[in-house]
């Protein structure tokens, strides 16, 4: 039997909080939350407040600077968190500024001790602990340093089991600082300018007992606070990965296309639509979504595009406004990958969907933040990944430009991450351009090798006959088969 200390962990209420913290926050903590100004110190801290207080273990928030939290609580009643009832019963807001004055860090500590002894708190926070530090330089005989005003403090709370918050403007981790030392908890929010919008990333530096997810994560903060989207869980190392989702074939809505694949789409394939501007995969995509619905299933879309071009087909516009159809608009150019991969996984299991369609992997590119342009083909392996391992099937668009000349399927190789790929090309005979499609790839599936034209009316697109015997049909002009050899080349 295991003498271990078992350490509660506390749900922060704050959405994706919880995963990159490792599972919740530690009860009796003492943490810091820094971050340059505006970066959402105070709003986080409000949140979790709100979230965790209760009449028998209430929440206390210091404030030390010299406006009245009045002000403070003004704006921070804008947020849907925010319960005014909860003000005077479970949440307290104590200004320390008078103490401040003095510059003696022994009657700011004396103040911190009698308020927390009157009210007998679980959460303790202090805003701004910066003013602190200023506060610890002042020449006064009296004045206790830094570090042992923090180090009683961190074990003042611990003893009266508090969970303790010091929230400061601090501009790098790099810097030697006492407070980060002592601290369990260092929680770093941090915001940069990107093309012109403002990108919010937090990251737990540090949190004792327990494994947090490294790296940067990006946070939005909106009418209900903060919202922060860590990276999907795929898979768990020695887990055992789920199977493939039973069931027939997904149909492709295109008359004869189903046949061409090998019985249609296998559930759970993520699947690549490649060709130039005009040449039908959006119309491609819109006939699956309907056949979706015909079928009773739900699907999602995913536009990446500056003007969606799926949202103002009439068909799909009427599969949204009816509800079969979830559309996700993800045209902001400060998106991280992170965060278009939550919202998807959101709306699939808000609607229970089977069918999800990117459009497009072109406009995925531009969408994504630069400091993932290098990464293009890691971003979005992950989030194709995390899609398709909840047993929907894909249906990912690109664009290509038709070069005549040679086969491309993506634009930086990305097709090795799909099950099936359709590729669709301009040819000219007799001096007309035609449409053409070929399925190239249907992973375990015996697929048609055969080209054919198709054409778009008002029913979508309408498959014929397989072409004339031509060589060089997908490398450029085409030439019969008794005119010599013209050969092509097909390139990932």
């Amino acid at each position: 039997m295991s003498n271990n200390a078992i350490i509660k962990r506390l749900d922060t209420g704050v959405p994706g909080l919880n995963e990159i913290l490792g599972g919740g926050l530690p009860e009796f903590s003492f943490n810091i939350i820094a971050g340059p100004p505006g970066s959402g110190k105070t709003t986080l801290a409000h949140q979790m407040m709100f979230a965790l207080a209760t009449e028998e273990k209430p929440a206390i928030f210091f404030t030390v600077l010299g406006e009245p939290p009045l002000k403070m609580l003004r704006y921070q009643q804008q947020f849907a968190f925010f319960d005014k009832g909860a003000i005077g019963r479970s949440v307290h807001f104590i200004n320390l500024s008078e103490q401040m004055q003095s510059g003696d860090l022994r009657a700011v500590l004396a103040r911190i001790v009698e308020v927390v002894e009157t009210h007998g708190p679980g959460l303790v926070f202090v805003d701004s602990f910066r003013a602190v530090v200023i506060a610890s330089r002042t020449d006064a005989p009296t004045s206790m340093g830094l570090q042992q005003f923090v180090q009683e403090l961190g074990m003042l709370m611990t003893n009266w089991q508090a969970t303790t918050f010091l929230i400061g403007e601090y501009f790098s981790e790099n810097e030697p600082n006492p407070v980060f030392t002592v601290s369990d908890g260092l929680i770093w929010l941090r915001q940069n300018l990107d093309r012109n919008s403002i990108v919010r990333k937090i990251e737990i530096i540090k949190m004792r007992g327990q494994a947090s997810l490294p790296g940067q994560h990006t946070f939005r903060i909106g009418s209900a606070g903060l919202q922060i989207f860590p990276p999907a869980q795929v898979s768990v190392q020695g887990a055992e990965l789920p199977g493939p989702p039973e069931g027939p074939p997904l149909g492709m809505g295109v008359p004869g296309l189903d046949e061409m694949m090998g019985g249609g789409l296998p559930r759970g394939y993520s699947l690549l639509v490649a060709g130039p501007s005009g040449s039908g995969k959006s119309i491609l995509a819109s006939q699956f979504l309907a056949e979706g619905a015909r079928c009773g299933e739900k699907s999602v879309i995913a536009s990446f595009e500056q003007r969606p071009r799926l949202s103002r087909n009439r068909i799909v516009a009427d599969l949204i406004d009816s509800g079969d159809v979830g559309l996700i608009r993800a045209q902001q150019c400060d998106l991280s990958v992170d965060e278009v991969t939550a919202l998807l996984l959101m709306e699939i299991r808000r609607l229970g969907a089977t069918r999800v369609v990117l459009d497009s992997l072109t406009g995925f590119e531009l969408m994504v933040a630069p400091e993932f342009a290098d990464t293009y083909r890691q971003s979005l392996a992950r989030m194709v990944g995390a899609v398709v391992s909840t047993g929907v099937s894909v249906l990912m668009t690109s664009e290509l430009e038709d070069r005549y000349t040679d086969l491309r399927f993506s634009p930086y190789g990305a097709a090795f991450l799909t099950d099936a790929i359709i590729v669709q090309r301009y040819i000219e005979v007799d001096s007309r351009l035609l449409r053409v499609m070929a399925v190239v790839k249907v992973r375990a599936a015996a697929h048609s090798n055969e080209l054919r034209q198709f054409v778009i009316n008002d029913q979508g697109i309408c498959i014929g006959e397989p072409m004339p015997e031509y060589r060089g049909l997908l490398g450029g002009r085409p030439e019969r088969a008794d005119q010599g050899d013209a050969g092509t080349r097909i390139r990932d």
